[in-house]
């Protein structure tokens, strides 16, 4: 029988809590927010070592959990030529995206809602449910 810890799956916990710590990272991030289209080999981030660098920005909506998820926006609109390090538009760099999930806020108005109750401001009895969102998480060159 295989133990939690060789399991390939993550509890949900675990994973938005993974996100927020991306996010307190990019907030708290020490480095440049460089936007310009160049490699820089000496940061550790994949982001701006790649031929196809791209920057993370935060997407915040307030009815989704997590409510701010990093990402990412291509600095080029060509690709970098390795041989040169210069920006390359006869390749162009695009965004890769991925399904992630997440919990979106459901509105239902209070029961028995009536012309009466139009006029008040809409309460919402919270419910969530679990929805697939497309982010882009990286940048990418094609021909």
């Amino acid at each position: 029988m295989a133990s939690a810890a060789d399991s390939p799956y993550t509890l949900l916990e675990d994973y938005e809590q993974s996100i927020q710590e991306m996010v307190s990272q990019l907030q708290n991030s020490s480095e440049p927010a460089d936007s310009k289209c160049q490699v820089n080999l000496r940061l550790w981030r994949s982001n701006k070592r790649s031929l196809s660098p791209w920057a993370y920005s935060i997407n915040h909506d307030p009815t989704r959990i997590p409510a701010d998820i990093p990402e990412a926006q291509c600095l080029c609109t060509g690709c970098i030529n390795p041989f040169t390090m210069q920006e390359d538009r006869t390749i162009v760099s695009i965004p890769i995206y991925s399904k992630l999930p997440v919990r979106r806020l459901l509105c239902h108005p209070p029961e028995g809602s009536g012309a009466k109750t139009r006029r008040k401001k809409k309460r919402c009895h919270k419910e969530y449910k679990m929805v697939m969102e497309t982010i882009a998480v990286g940048c990418t060159c094609i021909f």
